[in-house]
C-alpha cells in the first residue's frame, strides 16, 4: 500500500500548564481521501489538527506528511503540502483586496508576474470567486469570504486541505456552494465538524476522536447510524435526520 498522506503514530501532546490532550493517536489518510474528524469539544480535534502543519509539535510519537516528518527542519515544506482554512475566514484575510489576500502566500514563496497571476486566478476560479478578484475582502458576504479563505490555501497547491467547522454560519445556499467546491477538488480533505449531515455528505469515511484517543474510524454512514455509539460519545444527529435513508 503506498505512503499515507498523513500519517499519525502514537501521538500523544500536553499544553504548557500540564493539560493532557491526546493520549496516543493513530490516523492514516491517503492521497485523494475526504475524511470527517468528529467528537464533541475538549475531545482533542483541533490540537491533532495543529501538529499537521507545525503549529504544535508531538509531546511524543510522530506526525508526518508524504513521507515528510513534521519538524522545525521541514516547516517550510510541510506547510506548503497542508493548508488549513479556520473555522472564521477574517482570521486568514487581511489585504486591501481578494487578489493580494490569495496572492500573498505564493508571493511569499518566491512567485512573481504572469506565474503568481495565474496561480492566483486559478485558486479564484476553483472556488467561483474570480469575480471578485478586485473587491476588498470586508465587502463580502460571509460565505464569499469562506470561499476566499479557500482560495488562499488553494494558492499554494497544498496535496491536503484541513478545514475547520466549514459549514458553520452559512445559509443553505452557502453551505451548498461550499460542498460543491468541496468536491471538485482533487487534494486530501479533512474535515473537522459538528455537522454531522455535512459530514455524510462530503466524507465517506469518519474518525472519532473522545478523549485524547481514536473512538472509531468507519464509513461514516455505517458509524452514524449507531445510536449506542452515537449516544456515548456525545454525537447528536438534527431532529429527524435519518443517515440510513440518505
Amino acid at each position: 500500500m503506498s505512503v499515507p498522506v498523513i500519517d499519525v503514530r502514537g501521538l500523544a501532546y500536553a499544553y504548557p500548564d500540564g493539560t493532557q490532550v491526546l493520549y496516543g493517536v493513530d490516523l492514516h489518510i491517503h492521497a485523494g481521501e475526504r475524511v470527517a474528524l468528529l467528537g464533541p469539544n475538549g475531545a482533542g480535534k483541533t490540537t491533532l489538527v495543529l501538529h499537521l502543519n507545525g503549529i504544535l509539535l508531538p509531546g511524543a510519537g510522530s506526525v508526518a506528511v508524504s513521507g515528510l516528518n513534521v519538524e522545525k527542519r521541514n516547516f517550510l515544506e510541510i506547510r506548503r503540502r497542508v493548508g488549513i482554512v479556520f473555522q472564521d475566514p477574517d482570521d486568514q484575510l487581511f489585504s486591501a483586496t481578494v487578489r493580494d489576500d490569495v496572492a500573498f502566500g505564493p508571493a511569499n514563496l518566491g512567485l512573481r508576474g504572469d506565474a503568481l497571476e495565474r496561480r492566483v486566478q486559478h485558486a479564484l476560479e476553483e472556488v467561483g470567486m474570480a469575480e471578485y478578484a478586485d473587491h476588498p475582502p470586508h465587502h463580502l458576504s460571509f460565505g464569499q469570504r469562506r470561499r476566499v479563505a479557500v482560495a488562499t490555501v488553494l494558492a499554494m497547491e497544498p496535496q491536503i486541505l484541513v478545514l475547520d467547522e466549514p459549514s458553520s454560519n452559512l445559509d443553505p445556499m452557502a453551505r451548498r456552494e461550499l460542498a460543491d467546491i468541496v468536491r471538485s477538488l482533487s487534494v486530501t480533505v479533512l474535515m473537522v465538524t459538528h455537522d454531522l449531515p455535512y459530514a455524510l455528505e462530503l466524507c465517506p469515511r469518519s474518525v472519532v476522536l473522545a478523549d485524547g484517543v481514536v473512538a472509531a474510524d468507519s464509513d461514516t454512514r455505517k458509524l452514524l447510524s449507531d445510536e449506542d455509539f452515537m449516544r456515548a460519545h456525545r454525537l447528536e444527529l438534527p431532529f429527524g435526520f435519518d443517515p440510513r435513508t440518505v
